[in-house]
């Protein structure tokens, strides 16, 4: 029996593993962002995706850095010894740069547990093709 191609694409589809979604996490945001970026514009999620590539393992306060407003004891409490998996990329176009870190495991809004997933954090910077300027604020 000869099978159309289109079952046969939809059961590749089926087969194949799709990505984890990364899923707006914006009380994250709130925590580990700048409140006002002077530069660019930030965006973070979340998905249940472990981190699969390069890291380095590093203290929590060094992991996410000094940006946001988050409690910073209450972190350094909730992560104890362990340390983070941290993953940071970047991609540049003539009109966008991206820099990308992802955490793990990553905590709650709360900072009362570790979600075994991935966070990511990701700073766009527009910019004009012609000139290289960048605008402010994301524009």
């Amino acid at each position: 029996m000869i099978f159309p191609p289109v079952f046969i694409l939809l059961i590749a589809a089926a087969v194949v593993p799709q990505p984890a979604r990364c899923m707006p996490a914006p009380a994250l945001a709130a925590l580990f962002t700048p409140p006002r970026p002077e530069l660019g514009r930030y965006e973070v999620c979340v998905s249940d995706a472990p981190l699969d590539e390069q890291v380095e393992a590093l203290e929590a306060l060094d992991a996410f850095g000094s940006a946001g407003p988050y409690d910073r004891p209450a972190l350094q409490r909730l992560y104890g010894g362990t340390r983070v998996k941290v993953s940071r990329t970047w991609t540049a176009t003539p009109d966008e740069f991206v820099a990308t870190t992802r955490l793990s495991p990553y905590p709650d809004a709360r900072l009362t547990r570790l979600n075994p997933g991935t966070l990511e954090i990701r700073w766009h910077l527009m910019r004009t093709p012609a000139t290289g300027q960048v605008f402010p604020r994301g524009l």
